[in-house]
């Protein structure tokens, strides 16, 4: 329907200057689908971001946010890493509620926010802890929260599980996974890891060198598709049971 739609794109060019990274990008994204955003480092996908986030102004076409995603209020964005100063003493509390800078709420309302935003990550009645005695997951999380705290609609996610172990990293994506279900937030998620963009995908956007195939994941997870955009040859094996396995097709003749 075309009231679910929250992004849009039309021969969307985009890049730096005069100079496009970005060419001919034609998206259209409905509440509460989970895109994934693929393919190896330097074909786009951070300049996609930008573009969304308005860090960066289309150099041809148009790229559209649409209803109560105008104003971008109703963004939240998670970064790859939090880069506030180790050294400065800062509790989960202060660190999550400065996701509500240049919102306005008063202190009934923020506080209502951050246990919400804490609950949704499995951080409950963690406000008050040192945020740098969190374990690298759990910071993960709080970024997750800084980013729920304003109660966003479409959140963005930029390589969130590099570096984190087996646990953490499944422990992560559990959260997003439910709230993009209990919540119907729809999620852009960057990621170099096949095997998660199989499990939890609903759609995927396949950055080429400058061009981007969309389309609901069960169509676009396909070995041809993946290889030409990674340059290698690659195995896509499904199961009955609707799993999906990626891998690299030995000397491109399967395995």
């Amino acid at each position: 329907m075309e009231n679910d739609i929250v992004l849009s794109s039309k021969g969307l060019s985009a890049g730096y200057g005069d100079r496009a990274v970005l060419r001919d990008v034609s998206i259209e994204i409905r509440r509460g689908e989970f895109w994934f955003l693929l393919g190896p480092n330097g074909v786009g996908k951070t300049t996609f971001l930008k573009t969304v986030l308005a860090e960066l102004r289309p150099v041809t076409g148009e790229i559209s946010l649409h209803g109560e995603f105008a104003g971008r209020d109703a963004i939240g964005f998670v970064p790859q890493r939090c880069d506030i100063n180790p050294t400065l003493p800062t509790t989960v509390r202060e660190f999550v509620l400065l996701g509500l800078v240049g919102v306005r709420a008063g202190a009934a309302e923020r506080d209502e926010r951050l246990s919400w935003a804490l609950d949704k990550v499995a951080l409950g009645g963690m406000a008050d802890k040192d945020y740098w005695s969190l374990s690298g997951g759990q910071r993960q999380r709080a970024l997750v929260a800084r980013a729920l705290a304003r109660r966003p609609r479409l959140l963005i996610v930029d390589e969130p599980t590099s570096g984190l172990d087996l646990s953490a990293g499944y422990a992560f994506l559990k959260s997003l996974v439910l709230l993009n279900r209990a919540e119907r937030l729809t999620v852009l998620f960057v990621t170099h890891d096949l095997a998660v963009a199989a499990r939890y995908a609903s759609h995927i956007a396949l950055f080429l060198d400058g061009r981007v195939e969309a389309g609901p994941a069960a169509g676009m997870l396909n070995g041809e598709s993946l290889g030409r955009a990674y340059g290698i040859p690659v195995e896509v094996c499904r199961e009955t049971s609707g799993i999906v396995h990626i891998s690299l097709a030995m000397n491109g003749e399967g395995r």
